[in-house]
């Protein structure tokens, strides 16, 4: 491992200027003098004020790091302040997000509109600095984080969708795509195992433009790391791998810089170590009682006093360092103009390409694509998860962007594209991705990748296992990302398996996460209009709970079927008595109920309920025209039913699971655990007073 220090570096004088970043082969270039330390030392400062401001917070991160931070804008990071959503700029992601006041020190010392104000409201209602970092709420955060692990696992995914689309959309001397991903993340972010999945999958991948620079404190919540944190992180790595460097001084710029430079010339995924002291400056420095408190008053004047803060002084900010921003937003629009050239050699020298890429970074849904996936004959039975496959391919033709795979289970989620080629390391071009078995880290990653732009990924495993993949599945909610989800195995239906793998509680539990819209088709010709749902999203992300068993294929199922959200599948030949409302697999069972109860004389509608977001959306009247809640209404679902429950009349009845499942063929189960339709017929005979009659 190569060591960095600062013994050939002389301090250097100078006016503060923006730097133009670095690439491989460029000339040396001016080294650091106490100028940047000053910069430095304001950054910290303001960082120490926002959170002595609001009496909550993390100062020792940021007193830490921020040398490391400042290297970063001032002399690699490619950004544009006044543009920041430009598509070729560097992506920055601080995975360990409690140390926010850093980040938004820096956007608002380097010129993003991020005002000092702002920066004295943190913590704060209706402030755009929140306490951990959240994308859409403040310029220039890429990504929300702040659960350890996740930003450098969407800093994978980020990366990954660069080498994808430098790989489909560059040509020589007119590249569309050379930014690279930067990461700055903590001890907790290494220790979480999420950081260990989406680790190994990036050194498997050699993926190159990621760089990762490692808070190395030695200090969690409860004291010195070594109490539970004993790993060779360096070895660790290497073995991923990654090429690792490490830097023994974090307070030297020139050593951090060289550091950066040789990890920006290497061809895959770099770490660097980078030795820091949390709480630096700080009569608290190197003890956990600074990671997440205010300083107090008497702390924070002796940390200005060491920072050189004029006496007095708080949220201070010399001239010369406000004379940063609007440098760095001039600088910014020469690097978006130069940007802007290439595009224009790309669109004289292939029109049908630059429009292609112009479309995908803007992420503008594609017109109604439901006309190019055929629809299913109401005839024979299919598996959900198969239908989806068949659907899978007929989007992947349609739409450039769409890309993803599997948690190592391609053939049972059907979720590989035939002829559209493998990602692996030196080829990024195809369109599938092999995660292995890694859900949570897949999670992350395909965050990451909807966050870059460009790309709507998918992938699968079976619905038991979005338990190993709810954290990013909410952050995928919370970050408003249009990632789709695969979750086939979705009951009891799977069989042998058993109770390990047969889901229980999970649909209810997904049902609970805002912004995350659950669908369980009930046939082949819902699962396609599930696919052109969740393939047009634009604002969230969508989970498919598809079956294994085969389903009949229904006819009347409407074209807006999962815009409804629920729908009459079937009505009575009459008044109806009571209505079955199902999802899934068990929609077959509830019109099996119905033709029962009709040779008795008992007219009942049928619902298929596949999206309740998408139905709690529709207006009180709307939702009673299809559940008049006047009427007994008995749910089906093979599951716990309380996603069903707030949808239900006061007379009601389910027809669900609340005890975990068992090995058997999955027909024996249905039937053991009474999800038939005689059971339904029973429930609605309850229901309407009729128990003395018999099936």
């Amino acid at each position: 491992m190569q060591h960095f220090d600062g013994s050939s570096v002389a301090d250097m004088g100078g006016t503060l200027r923006p730097s133009t970043p670095a690439a491989a082969g460029d000339a040396p270039r001016a080294g650091f003098g106490a100028e940047d330390t000053r910069v430095v030392n304001v950054l910290r400062a303001l960082a120490v004020d926002e959170v002595e401001k609001a009496r909550s917070g993390h100062p020792g991160l940021p007193l830490g790091a921020a040398p490391m931070a400042y290297v970063l804008f001032s002399r690699h990071l490619r950004f544009a302040p006044q543009a920041p959503d430009w598509p070729d700029r560097d992506r920055f992601v601080l995975s360990a997000g409690h140390g926010s006041a850093l980040v938004y020190a820096l956007l608002h010392v380097f010129g993003y509109d991020l005002g000092l104000d702002e920066l004295k409201q943190f913590r704060q209602w209706g402030s755009r600095t929140p306490g951990h970092p959240e994308r859409g709420v403040t310029p220039g955060i890429e990504v929300t984080t702040g659960p350890l692990g996740q930003g450098i696992a969407n800093a994978v995914g980020m990366a990954l969708g660069a080498a994808h689309l430098a790989a489909r959309y560059n040509r020589p001397g007119r590249e569309a795509v050379r930014h690279r991903t930067y990461v700055i993340c903590s001890d907790g972010d290494l220790m979480e195992g999420i950081s260990h999945e989406a680790a190994s999958f990036a050194g498997h991948l050699r993926l190159p433009g990621l760089i990762v620079l490692y808070d190395d404190n030695r200090i969690s919540i409860e004291g010195s790391t070594d109490l539970a944190f004993t790993d060779d992180t360096a070895e660790r790595f290497r073995s991923y791998g990654w090429q690792v460097l490490a830097v023994d001084d974090g307070n030297d710029l020139a050593a951090i810089d060289r550091a950066v430079t040789q990890a920006e010339a290497a061809d895959g995924p770099v770490l660097i170590g980078v030795r820091t002291h949390i709480g630096y400056g700080s009569p608290k420095v190197d003890t956990a009682a600074v990671h997440g408190a205010a300083l107090g008053p008497d702390a924070t004047a002796a940390t200005h006093r060491f920072l050189g803060v004029p006496e007095g002084e708080t949220f201070w900010l010399p001239d010369d360092v406000k004379a940063f921003a609007p440098q760095y937003r001039k600088r910014g629009e020469q690097l978006v103009a130069e940007w802007q050239k290439r595009l224009d050699l790309m669109r004289d020298a292939d029109p049908e390409l630059h429009v292609e890429f112009l479309r995908v970074m803007a992420g503008s849904p594609s017109e109604d694509i439901r006309q190019d996936i055929p629809p299913f004959p109401a005839e024979g039975e299919m598996a959900t998860r198969s239908a989806s496959g068949k659907v899978l391919q007929r989007l992947a033709l349609r739409l450039p962007d769409l890309l993803g795979g599997s948690a190592d289970l391609a053939p049972s989620n059907d979720t590989a594209l035939t002829g559209l080629g493998d990602i692996a390391a030196g080829d990024f071009a195809g369109r599938n991705i092999h995660f292995g078995v890694r859900e949570h880290a897949m999670a992350a990653i395909m965050n990451g990748m909807a966050a870059h732009g460009g790309l709507r990924p998918y992938g699968g495993t079976f619905l038991i296992f979005s338990d190993y993949m709810r954290p990013s599945m909410r952050l995928s909610a919370l970050m408003r990302l249009p990632v789709t989800y695969v979750l086939t195995h979705d009951s009891i239906g799977l069989g042998e398996d058993g109770p390990t793998h047969q889901p229980i509680e999970q649909l209810a539990a997904l049902e609970l996460i805002p912004n995350l819209f659950v669908i369980r088709p009930a046939d082949a010709s819902e699962t396609r209009l599930a696919w052109a749902f969740a393939a047009s999203a634009t604002g969230h992300p969508t989970a498919l709970a598809l079956s294994r068993q085969k389903l009949p294929v229904l006819a009347g199922v409407p074209e807006d079927a999962i815009e409804q959200g629920a729908y009459v599948l079937r009505d009575a030949e009459g008044p109806p008595a009571a209505v079955l409302v199902a999802s899934g697999s068990e929609v077959s069972i509830a019109l099996a109920a119905q033709e029962r109860l009709r040779t008795e004389g008992l007219e009942v509608r049928v619902v298929s309920a596949p999206c309740f977001k998408t139905f709690a959306a529709r207006g009180e009247a709307e939702r009673a025209s299809v559940l008049p809640p006047d009427l007994p209404q008995v749910a089906v679902v093979a599951a716990e039913p309380g996603q069903f429950l707030p949808f239900l009349g006061p007379r009601r009845a389910c027809v669900a699971l609340d005890d975990f499942g068992a090995s058997a063929p999955g027909e024996v189960l249905y039937r053991a655990f009474g999800l038939t339709p005689e059971a339904v017929q029973e429930a609605v005979r309850t229901l309407l007073g009729k128990e003395d009659r018999h099936v």
